[in-house]
């Protein structure tokens, strides 16, 4: 198959955007190809052609919301520091979701009933996460975190990031609530929990 022309792979982005644009704000009964057409200035014959059906632009959304996260976690500089990198990642995802935040409740939030990503978004979404996984594994290995089964740590790592970043792209923390420096804070607290107590030098073993 030929690769895409270079202003069909700028519509196809467009498109995209203006997607996940109707369902973050009205839900996903409000996504009509139509509508998609006119909003992008182009015709609903060309979304046709860059997707094919409603499920499958639905994937696509799905794919380029991980695509985009997936990049930012990967070019995030680690120090070899298990807490620090922690950090760095978790810092990461907050960045990302509030750059793309009409992506994010379809990557991670199920906003669209009966959607069920195909088996190449699956990987995909996976993928994003080895970052992640790396660095747990080897501070477990290592001896630097308790030796719990690393999906402990990365569910944990996740479901603080996540529950924060909802809380924020939804307007629920308390508007003098000072969410960068707090949102740090917790992750630092976070990652530095899964740290193996250091045994006392003075204290005979």
């Amino acid at each position: 198959m030929a690769r895409p022309r270079t202003h069909d792979e700028a519509l196809r982005l467009k498109l995209l955007d203006r997607a996940g644009e109707l369902i973050a704000a009205d839900g996903p009964k409000a996504l009509s190809l139509r509508k998609l057409a006119a909003d992008a200035g182009t015709s609903t014959t060309a979304v046709y052609s860059l997707f094919g059906s409603k499920p499958d632009l639905v994937n696509a959304l799905y794919t380029e919301g991980f695509r985009r996260f997936g990049a930012r976690m990967a070019g995030t500089p680690l120090t070899g520091d298990a807490v620090e990198d922690l950090v760095a990642l978790g810092s990461a995802y907050r960045t990302s979701a509030l750059a793309d935040p009409h992506l994010y409740g379809i990557m991670f939030t199920r906003s669209i009933p009966g959607f069920e990503p195909n088996e190449d978004a699956e990987k995909l979404a996976r993928e994003t996460l080895k970052p992640l996984e790396r660095i747990i594994r080897k501070a477990i290995a290592d001896g630097v975190f308790l030796d719990v089964p690393p999906e402990t740590v990365a569910v944990g790592c996740w479901a603080i990031v996540h529950g924060l970043v909802s809380l924020e792209l939804t307007g629920n923390l308390p508007e003098e609530f000072d969410v960068t420096t707090s949102y740090e804070a917790a992750l630092r607290a976070n990652a530095a929990g899964w740290l193996r107590p250091q045994r006392s030098a003075n204290v005979p073993s």
